[in-house]
C-alpha cells in the first residue's frame, strides 16, 4: 500500500491539495507512521474557493498550514467510527463537526459543511475521506 501523500498523488484529482501540502512543508508529516485521517478536498473543491484564494494561501505558509492541518485528525477514523461521533479534534487544534444523521439513508456524511463523497480510502499510514469543499478553521478575528 502507499502512504497518504502517494495515494493522493496517484488519485490524480488532488493536485492542488498535494501542491499545498508541499508548500506548507507537511509532506514528511503525512508520510510518517501516523496514523492520520485526512479529509481531502478534491481539485474541484479548491476551485469553489474565491478566485485568488489558493494563490494567496500558497504564499502564506502559516495560514496554509493551519487550514491543511484542520483537515487532519490524529488516528485512523473509518467512516463507520466517524458516524458515531458528533465532532473530532483536528491536528490544527479546533474541532470539526461530523453529521452522519442521514448516513443510514445512504446520504453522504458531512464534515462541517462539506460532504464526504468517497470514504475509507485505506493507506498504510491512515485513511482518506474525499470531501467536496475545503474546510476553513475558525480564524481569530483581527482587530
Amino acid at each position: 500500500m502507499a502512504d497518504i501523500v502517494e495515494t493522493a498523488v496517484a488519485a490524480g484529482n488532488f493536485k492542488t491539495l498535494v501542491a499545498a501540502i508541499e508548500a506548507a512543508e507537511l509532506v514528511d508529516t503525512l508520510k510518517s507512521a501516523g496514523p492520520f485521517t485526512v479529509f481531502a478536498p478534491t481539485d474541484e473543491a479548491f476551485e469553489k474557493l474565491p478566485e485568488g484564494t489558493v494563490e494567496s494561501l500558497l504564499k502564506d505558509v502559516p495560514k496554509l498550514k493551519a487550514i491543511l492541518t484542520y483537515h487532519v485528525v490524529p488516528g485512523k477514523v473509518m467512516a463507520e467510527d466517524a458516524a458515531k461521533l458528533k465532532n473530532a479534534k483536528t491536528v490544527q487544534g479546533d474541532e470539526i463537526k461530523i453529521d452522519a444523521s442521514r448516513w443510514h439513508l445512504h446520504s453522504n456524511m458531512k464534515v462541517n459543511d462539506a460532504e464526504i463523497i468517497k470514504a475509507d480510502i485505506n493507506t498504510d499510514n491512515g485513511v482518506i475521506h474525499v470531501i467536496d469543499k475545503v474546510l476553513m478553521p475558525p480564524m481569530e478575528m483581527k482587530h
